[in-house]
Protein backbone atom coordinates (compact mmCIF):
# COMPACT_ATOMS: atom_id res chain seq x y z
CA UNK A 1 0.00 0.00 0.00
CA UNK A 2 1.12 3.64 -1.07
CA UNK A 3 1.70 6.23 1.57
CA UNK A 4 2.27 9.68 1.05
CA UNK A 5 5.12 11.10 2.66
CA UNK A 6 7.29 14.51 2.54
CA UNK A 7 11.16 14.44 1.77
CA UNK A 8 12.68 15.98 4.68
CA UNK A 9 16.48 15.26 3.79
CA UNK A 10 17.93 14.49 0.55
CA UNK A 11 21.39 12.91 0.20
CA UNK A 12 22.01 12.84 -3.21
CA UNK A 13 21.06 9.32 -3.55
CA UNK A 14 19.31 8.55 -0.55
CA UNK A 15 16.83 10.42 1.42
CA UNK A 16 14.19 10.49 4.78
CA UNK A 17 11.26 11.01 4.25
CA UNK A 18 8.28 11.94 6.87
CA UNK A 19 4.85 10.80 6.49
CA UNK A 20 1.64 12.49 7.55
CA UNK A 21 1.71 10.61 10.43
CA UNK A 22 4.97 11.46 11.83
CA UNK A 23 7.12 8.62 11.25
CA UNK A 24 10.74 9.18 9.74
CA UNK A 25 12.00 6.34 7.11
CA UNK A 26 14.67 6.25 5.04
CA UNK A 27 14.29 5.74 1.57
CA UNK A 28 16.03 5.04 -1.66
CA UNK A 29 14.22 5.13 -4.61
CA UNK A 30 13.81 2.74 -8.21
CA UNK A 31 16.33 2.25 -10.57
CA UNK A 32 18.64 5.10 -8.92
CA UNK A 33 16.59 7.89 -9.82
CA UNK A 34 17.84 11.38 -8.44
CA UNK A 35 15.40 13.54 -9.69
CA UNK A 36 13.73 13.79 -5.84
CA UNK A 37 13.96 17.36 -4.25
CA UNK A 38 13.81 18.22 -0.43
CA UNK A 39 10.03 19.26 0.00
CA UNK A 40 8.40 16.78 -2.46
CA UNK A 41 5.68 15.32 -1.39
CA UNK A 42 6.03 11.45 -2.05
CA UNK A 43 4.31 8.52 -2.85
CA UNK A 44 6.24 6.03 -0.28
CA UNK A 45 6.40 2.02 -0.40
CA UNK A 46 7.15 1.06 2.96
CA UNK A 47 9.50 -1.88 3.54
CA UNK A 48 9.78 -2.54 7.16
CA UNK A 49 9.47 -0.20 10.49
CA UNK A 50 12.77 2.02 9.34
CA UNK A 51 12.98 2.03 5.43
CA UNK A 52 10.49 2.58 2.69
CA UNK A 53 11.48 3.27 -1.37
CA UNK A 54 9.75 6.28 -2.75
CA UNK A 55 7.75 5.48 -5.83
CA UNK A 56 6.82 9.04 -7.68
CA UNK A 57 6.61 12.69 -6.27
CA UNK A 58 2.77 14.53 -6.50
CA UNK A 59 2.96 17.64 -8.88
CA UNK A 60 4.98 20.61 -7.52
CA UNK A 61 3.96 23.65 -6.92
CA UNK A 62 7.50 24.78 -8.03
CA UNK A 63 10.88 23.18 -8.25
CA UNK A 64 14.46 25.46 -7.65
CA UNK A 65 17.55 23.62 -9.50
CA UNK A 66 20.72 24.68 -11.00
CA UNK A 67 22.41 23.44 -14.29
CA UNK A 68 25.77 23.46 -15.48
CA UNK A 69 27.28 21.44 -18.27
CA UNK A 70 27.67 18.26 -16.64
CA UNK A 71 24.29 17.99 -13.97
CA UNK A 72 21.63 19.37 -12.44
CA UNK A 73 21.38 19.85 -8.66
CA UNK A 74 17.53 20.32 -7.26
CA UNK A 75 17.76 22.84 -4.30
CA UNK A 76 13.89 22.14 -3.25
CA UNK A 77 10.64 21.58 -4.51
CA UNK A 78 7.09 23.48 -2.97
CA UNK A 79 8.67 26.41 -1.61
CA UNK A 80 7.19 29.56 -0.80
CA UNK A 81 9.89 32.19 -0.51
CA UNK A 82 14.16 31.99 -0.96
CA UNK A 83 16.09 33.72 1.21
CA UNK A 84 19.57 34.39 -0.06
CA UNK A 85 21.85 34.92 2.57
CA UNK A 86 24.68 37.20 1.97
CA UNK A 87 27.81 38.66 4.44
CA UNK A 88 30.41 40.99 4.63
CA UNK A 89 32.60 38.12 5.27
CA UNK A 90 33.21 36.43 3.65
CA UNK A 91 33.66 38.67 0.83
CA UNK A 92 30.18 37.91 -1.13
CA UNK A 93 29.82 36.60 -4.78
CA UNK A 94 28.02 39.36 -6.36
CA UNK A 95 27.67 37.27 -9.38
CA UNK A 96 26.72 34.40 -7.32
CA UNK A 97 24.24 36.09 -6.31
CA UNK A 98 22.64 37.50 -8.97
CA UNK A 99 22.36 33.92 -10.37
CA UNK A 100 20.45 32.97 -7.32
CA UNK A 101 18.26 35.61 -8.18
CA UNK A 102 17.89 34.98 -11.75
CA UNK A 103 17.03 31.44 -10.69
CA UNK A 104 14.05 32.28 -8.09
CA UNK A 105 12.40 34.33 -11.39
CA UNK A 106 12.69 31.91 -13.23
CA UNK A 107 11.01 29.01 -11.13
CA UNK A 108 8.21 32.02 -10.07
CA UNK A 109 9.39 32.07 -6.80
CA UNK A 110 9.69 35.24 -4.62
CA UNK A 111 13.03 35.59 -3.21
CA UNK A 112 14.08 37.69 -0.31
CA UNK A 113 18.02 39.24 0.39
CA UNK A 114 19.44 38.61 3.97
CA UNK A 115 22.80 40.16 4.91
CA UNK A 116 23.87 38.94 7.52
CA UNK A 117 26.65 39.66 9.81
CA UNK A 118 25.55 43.81 9.66
CA UNK A 119 27.82 44.99 12.34
CA UNK A 120 29.89 44.28 9.92
CA UNK A 121 29.14 46.70 7.08
CA UNK A 122 30.80 49.39 6.14
CA UNK A 123 27.87 51.71 6.57
CA UNK A 124 29.23 54.12 3.81
CA UNK A 125 29.98 51.98 0.86
CA UNK A 126 28.82 48.04 1.75
CA UNK A 127 24.95 49.23 2.00
CA UNK A 128 24.80 51.06 -1.37
CA UNK A 129 25.49 48.24 -3.08
CA UNK A 130 23.20 45.89 -1.34
CA UNK A 131 20.16 48.68 -1.52
CA UNK A 132 21.14 48.43 -5.52
CA UNK A 133 20.17 45.05 -5.41
CA UNK A 134 16.37 45.71 -3.57
CA UNK A 135 15.77 48.92 -6.04
CA UNK A 136 17.06 47.41 -9.12
CA UNK A 137 15.50 44.21 -8.52
CA UNK A 138 12.24 44.60 -6.55
CA UNK A 139 13.08 42.67 -3.89
CA UNK A 140 13.16 42.87 0.29
CA UNK A 141 16.30 43.68 1.53
CA UNK A 142 16.66 42.66 5.47
CA UNK A 143 20.09 43.12 7.62
CA UNK A 144 20.31 41.11 10.49
CA UNK A 145 23.25 39.62 12.48
CA UNK A 146 22.27 36.28 13.46
CA UNK A 147 23.07 36.22 16.78
CA UNK A 148 20.95 38.98 17.42
CA UNK A 149 17.08 39.47 16.93
CA UNK A 150 16.05 37.71 14.06
CA UNK A 151 12.35 38.07 14.78
CA UNK A 152 12.09 40.23 11.57
CA UNK A 153 13.27 36.77 9.80
CA UNK A 154 10.55 34.75 11.56
CA UNK A 155 8.02 37.15 10.97
CA UNK A 156 8.82 36.63 7.21
CA UNK A 157 8.50 33.16 7.28
CA UNK A 158 5.57 32.93 9.09
CA UNK A 159 3.02 30.29 7.52
CA UNK A 160 5.66 29.37 4.37
CA UNK A 161 7.58 26.97 3.21
CA UNK A 162 10.94 29.10 3.39
CA UNK A 163 14.70 28.13 1.51
CA UNK A 164 18.14 29.42 2.56
CA UNK A 165 21.00 29.49 0.29
CA UNK A 166 24.00 31.34 0.14
CA UNK A 167 28.08 30.48 -0.23
CA UNK A 168 29.18 28.69 2.87
CA UNK A 169 30.08 30.73 5.76
CA UNK A 170 27.41 33.45 5.34
CA UNK A 171 25.95 31.87 8.41
CA UNK A 172 22.98 29.66 7.31
CA UNK A 173 22.99 27.83 10.13
CA UNK A 174 23.31 29.83 12.59
CA UNK A 175 20.29 31.86 11.51
CA UNK A 176 18.56 28.19 11.49
CA UNK A 177 19.67 27.56 14.87
CA UNK A 178 18.39 30.73 16.00
CA UNK A 179 14.76 30.30 13.96
CA UNK A 180 14.65 26.90 15.77
CA UNK A 181 15.84 27.93 19.07
CA UNK A 182 18.36 24.94 19.15
CA UNK A 183 21.85 23.94 18.10
CA UNK A 184 20.64 21.58 15.53
CA UNK A 185 22.61 22.47 12.84
CA UNK A 186 26.62 22.01 12.53
CA UNK A 187 28.25 25.51 12.86
CA UNK A 188 31.74 26.20 11.41
CA UNK A 189 33.53 28.65 11.23
CA UNK A 190 35.94 31.28 8.71
CA UNK A 191 38.38 29.45 7.21
CA UNK A 192 41.48 32.25 7.38
CA UNK A 193 41.10 32.69 3.41
CA UNK A 194 37.84 33.83 4.69
CA UNK A 195 36.04 31.47 1.67
CA UNK A 196 33.85 29.93 4.30
CA UNK A 197 33.36 26.41 5.93
CA UNK A 198 31.07 24.03 4.65
CA UNK A 199 29.53 23.24 7.90
CA UNK A 200 25.94 21.91 6.45
CA UNK A 201 26.65 18.86 3.95
CA UNK A 202 23.05 17.77 3.10
CA UNK A 203 19.68 19.47 2.65
CA UNK A 204 17.13 19.35 5.85
CA UNK A 205 13.80 20.61 5.94
CA UNK A 206 12.96 21.31 9.30
CA UNK A 207 9.53 22.63 11.52
CA UNK A 208 9.92 26.39 12.83
CA UNK A 209 6.52 25.95 14.55
CA UNK A 210 3.28 24.09 13.62
CA UNK A 211 2.48 26.45 10.34
CA UNK A 212 5.94 27.22 8.97
CA UNK A 213 9.14 25.34 7.71
CA UNK A 214 12.74 26.16 6.42
CA UNK A 215 14.76 23.98 3.99
CA UNK A 216 18.54 24.93 5.00
CA UNK A 217 20.75 23.72 2.30
CA UNK A 218 24.85 22.81 1.54
CA UNK A 219 26.95 26.40 0.75
CA UNK A 220 27.19 26.81 -2.56
CA UNK A 221 30.19 28.81 -4.62
CA UNK A 222 28.72 28.32 -8.34
CA UNK A 223 25.12 29.01 -9.51
CA UNK A 224 24.88 27.20 -13.15
CA UNK A 225 21.70 28.48 -15.24
CA UNK A 226 22.06 26.03 -18.11
CA UNK A 227 18.55 25.10 -17.96
CA UNK A 228 17.24 28.61 -18.92
CA UNK A 229 16.16 29.68 -22.59
CA UNK A 230 17.64 32.06 -25.23
CA UNK A 231 14.12 33.71 -26.04
CA UNK A 232 12.61 33.87 -21.99
CA UNK A 233 16.53 35.04 -20.40
CA UNK A 234 15.84 38.90 -20.87
CA UNK A 235 12.03 38.45 -19.05
CA UNK A 236 13.85 37.30 -15.83
CA UNK A 237 15.74 40.89 -15.04
CA UNK A 238 12.87 42.45 -13.92
CA UNK A 239 15.37 45.79 -14.29
CA UNK A 240 15.11 45.31 -18.03
CA UNK A 241 11.12 45.20 -18.68
CA UNK A 242 11.03 48.77 -19.83
CA UNK A 243 13.07 48.38 -22.31
CA UNK A 244 12.07 45.05 -23.63
CA UNK A 245 10.52 45.47 -26.85
CA UNK A 246 11.61 48.64 -27.57
CA UNK A 247 14.68 46.59 -29.73
CA UNK A 248 14.52 46.92 -33.43
CA UNK A 249 14.70 43.27 -33.81
CA UNK A 250 12.30 41.18 -31.67
CA UNK A 251 14.49 38.12 -31.38
CA UNK A 252 17.49 40.57 -29.76
CA UNK A 253 19.77 38.85 -27.73
CA UNK A 254 21.32 42.53 -26.78
CA UNK A 255 24.65 41.68 -27.33
CA UNK A 256 26.02 42.41 -31.53
CA UNK A 257 22.46 43.39 -32.76
CA UNK A 258 21.97 47.20 -33.65
CA UNK A 259 19.79 49.54 -32.11
CA UNK A 260 19.58 47.31 -29.26
CA UNK A 261 17.49 49.54 -26.65
CA UNK A 262 19.09 48.12 -23.76
CA UNK A 263 22.69 49.10 -25.27
CA UNK A 264 21.37 52.21 -25.82
CA UNK A 265 19.99 52.93 -22.68
CA UNK A 266 23.45 52.20 -21.27
CA UNK A 267 24.65 54.56 -23.69
CA UNK A 268 22.39 57.23 -22.25
CA UNK A 269 23.08 56.12 -18.69
CA UNK A 270 19.50 54.74 -18.30
CA UNK A 271 20.71 51.11 -17.05
CA UNK A 272 23.71 49.69 -15.44
CA UNK A 273 26.67 48.46 -17.36
CA UNK A 274 26.99 45.80 -15.17
CA UNK A 275 23.69 44.43 -15.38
CA UNK A 276 23.82 44.27 -19.50
CA UNK A 277 27.23 42.21 -19.36
CA UNK A 278 25.79 40.14 -16.77
CA UNK A 279 23.15 38.87 -19.26
CA UNK A 280 25.43 38.70 -22.29
CA UNK A 281 27.56 36.69 -19.40
CA UNK A 282 24.51 33.92 -19.06
CA UNK A 283 23.53 34.10 -23.13
CA UNK A 284 27.08 33.32 -23.97
CA UNK A 285 27.52 30.60 -21.54
CA UNK A 286 24.07 28.70 -22.09
CA UNK A 287 24.57 28.45 -25.75
CA UNK A 288 28.64 27.27 -25.62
Amino acid sequence: MLVLATIVEDYGRRFVVKTDDGLLLEANTRKKRTDFACGDRVHIQKINQDQAVIEDYLPRTNVLFRQDVRKSKLLSANVDQVFIIAAPIPAPNHDLIQRAILATVAADIPAVLIVNKNDLLDKNSDVDIWQNYSNLLNIPIMYISALGNIDVVRDKMSGKCNLLIGQSGVGKSTLTNALLGEQIARIGNISAKETGCHTTTHTRLFNIDNCSTLIDSPGIQSFGLYHLKNKELANYFPDMQEFLGKCRFHNCTHRNEPDCAIKIAVEEGKYPMERLLFLQKIYNEINQ
